[in-house]
Parts: structure tokens; sequence; C-alpha cells
């Protein structure tokens, strides 16, 4: 398994981070909004973040959030991307769509150190299906991936399986690391 170690420079490279950001979310007031009830998935895949980030790499980063049968609002990211912006203390861009023209253009345009989080991934019908043109539309975001979400890397979905083969740098993030070498002294 190849690690964050492993990969070549990374400055100014974007990196499209398959994260678990599935979590819990509750009503965050009289206004109908929503916000995210337990953040331990989130704080776990901070090291990743922020060592990407120090390293000057663009993130992208694409999680699922329940499992939609639509384009449910209830189940978008942006209670999740503004959590995270919260804990790295960086601003979070919220893409309106998972791949697409637009997704494209807000890609390009980020900066070393900044991140975007991609809309539920699991809007998009493709995802669980590994769908050829999902998986190619997330990689060509990306000059790198790091699956960093270890309750998902098992699925052959398009964002992990399918995305991560059409990417020529890859690894495994900080938490995938560390889960894999828990269980592996388990097993021994």
């Amino acid at each position: 398994m190849r690690t964050l170690d492993e990969l070549d420079d990374l400055s100014g490279k974007c990196v499209l981070v398959r994260v678990d950001f599935n979590v819990p979310l509750e009503a965050a007031g009289p206004d109908g909004g929503l916000r995210v009830a337990d953040d331990t998935r989130i704080r776990a895949a901070l090291p990743t973040i922020e060592e990407l980030r120090r390293q000057g790499a663009k993130l992208v980063l694409v999680s699922h959030l329940g499992r939609p049968k639509d384009r449910e609002p209830e189940l978008s990211m942006r209670p999740v991307a503004d959590r995270l912006a919260e804990l790295c203390g960086a601003d979070v861009t919220l893409a309106p769509e998972v791949v697409g023209d637009e997704v494209r253009r807000f890609a390009q345009n980020l900066q070393p150190g900044d991140v975007l989080m991609l809309e539920n991934v699991r809007y998009e019908p493709g995802e669980t299906k590994n769908d050829p043109g999902l998986a190619a539309g997330l990689a060509e975001l990306a000059d790198a991936y790091v699956d960093d979400a270890f309750g998902a890397a098992h699925r052959a979905h398009a964002s992990t399986e399918g995305a991560a083969r059409l990417v020529p740098e890859r690894a495994a993030g900080r938490l995938l690391e560390r889960e894999v070498q828990v269980l592996t002294q388990l097993l021994a």
C-alpha cells in the first residue's frame, strides 16, 4: 500500500481525496437548517487534509452522505463543508455538482492549500455502479488520488475504485494507513 510519504511533490497539484464524511446531521435551529451532529469522521480525516495543505496541494474532497434516492437537499454536503471549515480554519468551497464544466472551473481556480468539497457523490446514480464516465469526470480533476475513506474503500464505486485507477499517482491517506496497520497487527 502506497502512503502519502511515497507520493511525488504535491505542491501546486490537485489531489482528489476520497473521505468518509457520512456523518449524522441534526436541526440547527428554527430556520430549518442542518448541522453536523457528530464530527468524529471529519476530525479523523484532518491529519491527511492538513498534511496535504501544508505540502501546497489543491484539495478536491469527495464523499457520500446517506443514501439519497435523488438530490434531496437534506443530504447536501453543505453542513459538512461548513463544519470542516470550522475545524481546519480554512475556507471550504462547496461545488454545486460532483462533475461537469462548473466543477472543473472550480478545481482549475484552486490555489495551493485551497479546499473544494464536491456535492454528495451519491447524488450521481453512477457512483454505486462504478460508472466509467463518472470515474473519468472525477479523475480529470486530479493529478493525484488519496483514499482516506476506510469505511468506503472496499466498495467498487466510481469515487473509490474507478477514479483511483485513472489517476497516475495514488496513495492511502493517514486514516486509511492507520486502520490497515491496526488490522494487520490484530490479524498477526
